[in-house]
């Protein structure tokens, strides 16, 4: 993992959570396979995986109505509540074509089931790096690419409560990697862009759109997986404490 990049006069620390903090438990397209099979899907857990992550991606890949002045792959369009809800009701819709009669029970399942902090487990060791980042003097926080249920799911987890703000997309209004949804945050948290450090799974919507909006920011190696397109800087989440020994007066 690389250890050259340097990281000046962080006071904020901003997380990503789906694959950062959080992860589904049961995984995402398991659970996707087991709800589309109980409403009459004939398709295989391999299908309804590669089917969903194809349908993910190509909700993300929008055109920008907008074009501030950043490259086109940091941009992307306004979002909301509604947009996010009928995002993921295409999502589903595209996955379980087979049945299109049962996508509305299917989605409504789905939606509820990711609500509910339950079905959420906190990545390894995060529970230690947040109390003790918060001992050192770090204000912290969430930042994702999510909607309002991410609330319920951060409350549902005592270790969160180190987290003093979750900033999620449909409610500022642009996602990650924009950089009007980092400016957003870094008001509301009231810091300079230059003292926050973002901590993220995603190359792009974390790492990239960060340090395009004048934060700073480590790429985490996704836990059981392989990285993206950038050099990981972390390992994992631990190698934060080695990396951030405390807020400098």
């Amino acid at each position: 993992m690389s250890r050259d990049r340097k990281l000046t006069a962080v006071r904020a620390v901003v997380f990503d959570a789906v694959g950062t903090l959080l992860f589904a438990q049961p995984r995402v397209a398991d659970v996707y396979h087991l709800v589309g099979w109980q409403h009459g899907s004939l398709r295989s857990r391999e299908e309804v995986r590669s089917r969903l992550y194809a349908a993910y991606a190509a909700s993300e890949a929008t055109s920008p109505t907008e074009s501030p002045s950043l490259p086109a792959s940091l941009v992307r369009n306004p979002t909301s509540e509604a947009r996010e809800r009928e995002r993921w009701q295409q999502v589903v819709a595209t996955v379980f074509d087979d049945i299109p009669e049962a996508v509305p029970i299917i989605f409504r399942d789905l939606w509820q089931h990711f609500a509910q902090a339950e079905h959420w487990r906190l990545a390894e060791g995060a529970a230690g790096v947040l109390d003790e980042l918060s001992r050192r003097g770090y204000r912290l926080a969430i930042g994702s690419n999510f909607d309002r249920r991410l609330h319920a799911v951060v409350a549902g987890h005592p270790a969160l409560r180190a987290c003093e703000r979750t900033f999620v997309s449909s409610e500022i209004g642009f996602p990650k990697p924009d950089e009007r949804f980092f400016a957003s945050a870094a008001a509301l948290l009231g810091a300079s862009p230059a003292e926050i450090l973002m901590v993220g799974d995603d190359w792009t919507n974390d790492v990239l759109g960060a340090r395009a909006a004048g934060w700073q920011a480590l790429y985490l190696a996704t836990e059981g997986g392989s990285p993206g397109t950038g050099k990981p800087d972390l390992s994992g989440l631990v190698d934060l404490l080695v990396r951030l020994p405390g807020v400098s007066s």
